[in-house]
């Protein structure tokens, strides 16, 4: 029973109820969603989850302590509004996990040494690379079913393509807070304006107090890129996520969007997924500014050319004693 209205069934009408009735032939991760005025439907959000399990032992699926499940969606709202706009085919501003915006996405949250499966599906109009920091995992299962073992290798960026499920594994043996993205720049951020000019370097200050002469919440943007509106509170519209959010233990973690963390931690209980708060990083094994002197950097000598005109350089290419290498 596919549910294609037209092909396989009539369509379901207004205030009407289906019922499909079918063998789980064959366990996985799917996705449903309508073929049925599909380019409004699906613009509103209308799409979940299938998940069937194996009953019993499974060759080619393991045993895992967590299994956590994202369907990715991409929504075109203009600042204010309650309704997508359904004619968009590729200029979204709004990028989420389960319909979910960072930093209103939850944390995944497991023991270390815990064996974790992640299942994510895509339904928006672009391919998007899921990343993870802290391990390395494999792609253990897609639409089509498990991926035999001798087909798998160790990775820590996937690409889902539109319509596609991934299904990657990892042990969890770092403890930490872990960045997990996708790793299109702009998909971590929100309300993004594509007709926005680059303003990074522009001194707009004279300007900026007299606008907020007359518009007194009057705010800068990108003068020197976009992480201050991190900092700033700038009023918005009702119905308005801010571009980024997110406040990390030491500040703003200056994402949006498709961004969350995965929480590693000795003393997660098993079974428990309740947010054991942020990581305090042992002695030595933190990033820390360093306040000695930066080396100047090399610059190739200034000279004149063969033709004599000023500003161009000459570079020499010398190659080190006794090495034999190209």
């Amino acid at each position: 029973m596919d549910g294609v209205g037209g092909l396989t069934q009539p369509q379901i009408k207004p205030g009407k109820t289906f019922v499909y009735e079918f063998i789980a032939r064959r366990p996985g991760t799917f996705m449903y969603h309508p073929h049925a005025d599909e380019m409004t439907q699906m613009a509103m959000g209308m799409m979940g989850f299938w998940v069937t399990h194996p009953k019993g032992k499974h060759p080619l699926i393991g045993t895992v302590d967590r299994d956590f499940c994202f369907l990715l969606n991409a929504y075109d709202i203009d600042p204010g509004s309650a309704t997508p706009s359904v004619n968009t085919m590729l200029d979204f501003n709004l990028w989420t996990w389960n319909s979910r915006a960072f930093p209103g996405i939850d944390s995944l949250n497991v023991r270390l040494n815990d064996k974790v499966r992640i299942r994510i599906g895509n339904l928006t109009m672009t391919n998007h690379p899921i990343h993870l920091h802290g391990v390395e995992f494999e792609v253990t299962g897609t639409d089509g079913g498990p991926v035999p073992k001798a087909a798998r290798w160790p990775e820590v960026t996937t690409d889902i393509a539109v319509g596609q499920m991934r299904q990657i594994e990892f042990l969890a043996d770092e403890e930490g807070d872990w960045a997990f993205h996708c790793h299109k720049s702009h998909h971590t951020m929100n309300a993004m304006g594509h007709a926005v000019p680059t303003m990074i370097g522009v001194d707009h200050s004279g300007l900026a107090r007299k606008i907020t002469r007359v518009v007194p919440d009057y705010m800068v943007m990108g003068e020197r890129g976009m992480a201050d509106m991190a900092e700033m509170e700038m009023p918005l519209p009702d119905n308005t996520l801010p571009m980024m959010t997110g406040q990390g233990p030491f500040g703003p973690i200056e994402m949006g969007g498709m961004f969350t963390t995965m929480k590693v931690r000795r003393g997660q209980k098993p079974g428990d997924y309740s947010d054991p708060g942020w990581y305090r990083q042992p002695v030595g094994t933190q990033a820390h500014e360093d306040g000695g002197e930066v080396d100047e950097p090399v610059r190739a000598p200034q000279a004149a050319s063969p033709r004599g005109r000023p500003g161009d350089i000459e570079v020499s290419v010398r190659k080190p004693t006794g090495h034999s290498g190209h």
